[in-house]
C-alpha cells in the first residue's frame, strides 16, 4: 500500500523525456491514477501551454488539471499556482512539455520543463523510448543528468520496451549511469491514445472510451513502476516556502499608504483594530452573470479564469454550445475560450437559436472574451458554414500550422485591457481567418515583424491568442465591471 507523509511542501515529482513522442502523458497519466487507486490525494499539472493533457489528469485523478507555464505567467507565478492547486493533496505530479530542455524559442531554458522542475525544487524522472536501442541509453541519459547539474534527474522509466532481454539490457547498461531505472513499462496498444492536428483527442470527445484509456495506463504504470520508490522520490523534493495563489487575494485593492505622523495629533487608541482589505468584489456586482463556452466544442480554458471571474464579482454559467439553444438566462457577459470548432462546425452551424443568442448579446454591446476557437465562432462562417455573425470574418482550415509563444501589447481599448497593456500569449490553430471592414486590431505583437492579430469591435475582443490571466488578474476585473449591474 503505497503512503504519503504531510510534510511542510507537498511532495512532488516531474515527468519528462529527452523529446516528444518518448510517452510522457502515458507515465504521468498512469502514475496519477494508479497513485489515486491507493488512496492518495494527487495533484496533477503541466507545464506549458497545453490543454489536452490536463484533461485526462482530470480524469485520472478526479481534480481540476492545471497549467504551470513560466513564460505565460512569469517564473514568479510558477510556486505560487502549483501550491494553490496542489492544496491538500498527499502528492503532486507534473508532466513535462516537449523535450526536458525544451523551452521558448530563443529565450534560453525558459518555460522549459527544466525551467520548472527547478523553480520548484523538484526531482525529475526521465521517460526514454527505448523501442530501438540498447547500451546508447546509457549515453543519452547520462547527457541529460549532465547537462545542467541543477536539475535533478534522480530515475528513468524505460517506455516501449521489447522483451524481458531487452529490459536486462538496458538495465545494465544504465547501472554504469548510476541513475536508478524506476520502471520499464511494455508497448501496449490499449494505452494508444488517438491524435489529430493539434494532438490527443480530448477527454469531452471520447467519453467512456477515455476512461478506458486512463484505466489502461494506470494498470501498465502500476505492474511496471516501482510506485513506492517513485512516492518515495517526490518526498525528496526541496521544501517550498512561498505563499499560494488567491484570485481573491490577487484582485484586493493596493492597501492606501499608512498616513506621516503628525507629532501634535493623538495617538490611536490601540484598542480598535485596523480594518484589513478584503477581497476585491465590485459593489453591486456580486451576481453578475458570465457565461462560459464549455463542451466538447469549447475544451480549452485554464481553471484559474473561472475563479477570478468569480472572485472579480461574476456568476459564472457554463453552456454547452452543441446542446444549449440560448446563453444562461441574464447573461451579461460571455467568454468562449479555444477547442475545435472545426470538428463541429455542422453541429455549431445548425444550432441557430445559439447563435442568434450570442449574436445578440454581442452586438447589444455586452462585453465578450473570445480566443481562437471563440474567434471562428464569433465570424461570418467557417469553412463555408454560418457561424454566430458578430464579426465580418471568414475562417477556413488550413495546411499550416500556427505555432508559438507571443509576446503582446493591446493596441486598441476593449473589456478586457486598456491600450498598452502588455501580455503574453500563445498560438496553436491550424485555421486562416480573412478578416472583413470595421473591427480594429487586439494586439500588437512585439516582434520585428510587428504583425497585429485579432478583432475589437463594441464591446467584443476576439483574437487567436490564448491568454492566462493570472498573470494580468486586472483583465478579469475590468470585464466583469464592464458587464454592468445586473
Amino acid at each position: 500500500m503505497v503512503t504519503a507523509s504531510a510534510p511542510a511542501s507537498v511532495p512532488r515529482l516531474v515527468v519528462a523525456a529527452p523529446s516528444s513522442g518518448s510517452g510522457k502523458t502515458t507515465v504521468a497519466t498512469g502514475l496519477m491514477a494508479a497513485l489515486t487507486a491507493r488512496g492518495l490525494a494527487v495533484s496533477p499539472h503541466k507545464v506549458g501551454p497545453d490543454y489536452i493533457d490536463p484533461g485526462y489528469h482530470a480524469l485520472a485523478t478526479g481534480r481540476t488539471g492545471r497549467n504551470l507555464d513560466a513564460y505565460l505567467c512569469g517564473p514568479e507565478l510558477v510556486e505560487p499556482l502549483f501550491l494553490h492547486g496542489s492544496r491538500g493533496c498527499d502528492i503532486a505530479v507534473i508532466e513535462g512539455v516537449m523535450g526536458l530542455y525544451d523551452g521558448a524559442a530563443g529565450e534560453g531554458e525558459l518555460a522549459s520543463t527544466a525551467h520548472v522542475a527547478k523553480l520548484l525544487r523538484a526531482p525529475v524522472v526521465l521517460v526514454v523510448d527505448a523501442s530501438a536501442q540498447s547500451r546508447s541509453v546509457a549515453a543519452l541519459v547520462h547527457g541529460f543528468v549532465s547537462f545542467d547539474p541543477d536539475v535533478r534527474v534522480a530515475g528513468v522509466i524505460l517506455n516501449k520496451v521489447g522483451s524481458d532481454r531487452h529490459e536486462v539490457m538496458l538495465r545494465e547498461a544504465l547501472d554504469a549511469v548510476g541513475v536508478p531505472v524506476l520502471g520499464a513499462l511494455r508497448r501496449a496498444a490499449p494505452v494508444e491514445t488517438p491524435s489529430r492536428h493539434l494532438g490527443l483527442v480530448p477527454v469531452a470527445e471520447r467519453g467512456s472510451a477515455a476512461v478506458e484509456a486512463v484505466s489502461a495506463m494506470a494498470a501498465l504504470v502500476a505492474d511496471g513502476c516501482d510506485l513506492e520508490g517513485l512516492v518515495a522520490l517526490a518526498r525528496g523534493a526541496g521544501t517550498l516556502s512561498g505563499a499560494a495563489w488567491d484570485a481573491g487575494e490577487v484582485l484586493a485593492p493596493t492597501p492606501r499608504p499608512l498616513p506621516v505622523p503628525n507629532p501634535g495629533a493623538a495617538l490611536p487608541d490601540p484598542r480598535v483594530r485596523p480594518e484589513r482589505p478584503r477581497p476585491h468584489t465590485p459593489d453591486g456586482l456580486e451576481k453578475v452573470r458570465v457565461a462560459v463556452a464549455g463542451g466538447a466544442a469549447f475544451t480549452f480554458s485554464y481553471a484559474e479564469h473561472a475563479e477570478l471571474l468569480a472572485a472579480a464579482g461574476a456568476e459564472v454559467a457554463v453552456f454547452d454550445p452543441l446542446r444549449d439553444e440560448e446563453l444562461p438566462e441574464g447573461t451579461r457577459g460571455l467568454v468562449i475560450g479555444g477547442g475545435f470548432p472545426e470538428v463541429y462546425v455542422s453541429e455549431l452551424s445548425a444550432n441557430e437559436g445559439l447563435r442568434k443568442s450570442v449574436a445578440e448579446l454581442a452586438l447589444g454591446g455586452a462585453p465578450v472574451a473570445a480566443e481562437c476557437a471563440g474567434l471562428l465562432y464569433l465570424g461570418r462562417e467557417l469553412d463555408g458554414l454560418p457561424m454566430c455573425g458578430v464579426l465580418d470574418t471568414s475562417a477556413r482550415m488550413s495546411g499550416r500550422l500556427t505555432l508559438g509563444y507571443r509576446d503582446c501589447v493591446a493596441l486598441t481599448d476593449s473589456p478586457l485591457a486598456v491600450a498598452g497593456t502588455r501580455m503574453r500569449g500563445h498560438e496553436f490553430h491550424r485555421t486562416v481567418v480573412e478578416p472583413g471592414a470595421g473591427a480594429a486590431p487586439a494586439w500588437g505583437m512585439r516582434t520585428p515583424q510587428r504583425r497585429v492579430e485579432g478583432f475589437v469591435e463594441g464591446g467584443v475582443h476576439a483574437s487567436y491568442l490564448h491568454t492566462h490571466w493570472a498573470a494580468q488578474p486586472s483583465v478579469a476585473r475590468r470585464f466583469v465591471e464592464s458587464c454592468g449591474t445586473p
